[in-house]
């Protein structure tokens, strides 16, 4: 099997053993530290020796030997069985022998939602998840939203004994916890697909690898809880938007925006399946937001062109995803809307409405939207003035040459 390949098991096979060895010894922050001890010995030692008969069982096996002598060191073995037996009858906390297939419905989702815990801060959450989930290393982890490793590492060990010192069981939370809890896993991923699609800072303008570990760790949950339609619909909206990528930069780098980008350059693969899902997962209900701002990309996805877009049915959408999730992005992004189906003057007035927002009204977005709306409406030396101020405020750098270059545009 190629290194690729051995990459490819290693990153399916992490939640797994991790699972398996939580479900037993408890832990979950030792257990951490032993199965990524086992990935990294067997990055090392397959590609050259081979992957053996049952790659899933060699992982738990070397992982709990490592795991044994991490608690021996850390003189934490006196009582973990106490405390294991405590969360489940014995018969329920014995791991299966290391050779036996895994079951049908594998603790990825359970680790899904220990990541995801509400005690925990969103940046916690979503470090967490991609080292334990997704099976990234603390560095790339770091590397990816530009902090020290060291930083990235301090976050990571925190999360980890807030859920060592919650007590949190292993396993799904109770069924009046779990759709809450859901929700709390799809936002985490939502966050995690928009850091790599659209940086908020740094010299990129996305990382290809974030937003791939999102749609990556989506397909998980869907195949984990396919019924859901908020979770076809996040991987909809997912697909839909990352089909766009190819055509979102210059050969050197540049930002392109969606009416000027090739549309031929999109991933037609990619704008099917997801358009599939849209169609699969809104006649389910009730409707969600995520199902909503995917048949919104849809829309945009299927127009043959940025003229031949169905504006009126976009603006239709919003009004109905105000409804669900009024939040001031949807707002911003619903003044959009009616600006390119009723003109830039209704677009400017609602967007007026969000001056007095403090979550948005001082958003390097809110100002470049602004700025769009007054050059549709001739007002050019405004505009101007909107797009510098725009730049000044980002935090991205391909973001804030974009926006220096419309505005020295209008000079």
């Amino acid at each position: 099997m190629t290194p690729g390949g051995v990459e490819d098991l290693l990153r399916e096979l992490a939640p797994q053993v991790l699972g398996a060895l939580v479900r037993r010894y408890g832990h979950f922050d030792t257990a951490e530290d032993a199965v990524q001890e086992a990935l990294l010995a067997a990055s090392r030692q397959w590609p050259a020796e081979g992957v053996p008969d049952s790659p899933r069982g060699w992982l738990i096996t070397v992982a709990a030997r490592r795991l044994t002598d991490l608690l021996r060191a850390e003189q934490a073995r006196r009582r973990r069985e106490d405390v294991v037996a405590a969360w489940r009858l014995p018969e329920e906390w014995l791991a299966p022998p290391a050779d036996r297939p895994p079951q049908s419905a594998d603790d990825t989702l359970v680790l899904l939602f220990m990541c995801c815990h509400p005690s925990l801060s969103p940046a916690s959450q979503i470090a967490l998840t991609l080292r334990a989930v997704g099976g990234l290393t603390t560095a790339e982890i770091a590397r990816a939203f530009l902090v020290p490793e060291p930083t990235m590492t301090r976050r990571i060990t925190r999360a980890k004994r807030q859920i060592r010192e919650s007590g949190i069981p292993f396993g799904l939370p109770p069924a009046a916890e779990r759709a809450e809890r859901l929700r709390a896993v799809l936002h985490v991923l939502y966050l995690i697909f928009n850091e790599g699609y659209a940086s908020t800072s740094g010299p990129r303008l996305r990382r290809d690898e974030l937003s791939a570990e999102a749609i990556r760790l989506t397909r998980v949950v869907r195949r984990l809880v396919p019924d859901d339609p908020e979770v076809t619909g996040l991987l909809a909206l997912m697909l839909l938007t990352d089909a766009r990528r190819p055509a979102r930069t210059s050969p050197d780098g540049a930002l392109v925006p969606m009416a000027e980008q090739d549309r031929g350059r999109w991933d037609a693969g990619l704008v099917a399946e997801g358009v599939a899902l849209v169609s699969e997962a809104l006649p389910r209900g009730p409707t969600g937001p995520y199902q909503l701002q995917a048949a919104i990309a849809a829309v945009h996805d299927e127009a043959p062109s940025a003229a031949e877009t169905d504006w009126p049915q976009i603006v239709a959408l919003y009004e109905l995803l105000l409804r669900v999730s009024d939040t001031p992005v949807v707002r911003l992004n619903h003044a959009v809307a009616v600006a390119m189906a009723r003109g830039p003057h209704e677009g400017l007035e609602l967007l007026g409405g969000l001056a007095a927002d403090e979550r948005i009204a001082g958003d390097h977005r809110t100002h470049a939207v602004r700025a769009h709306l007054l050059e549709m409406a001739g007002d050019r030396k405004a505009a101007r003035e909107a797009y510098e101020e725009a730049a000044r405020r980002a935090g991205s750098l391909p973001q804030q040459r974009y926006l220096n270059g419309r505005a020295a545009r209008l000079e």
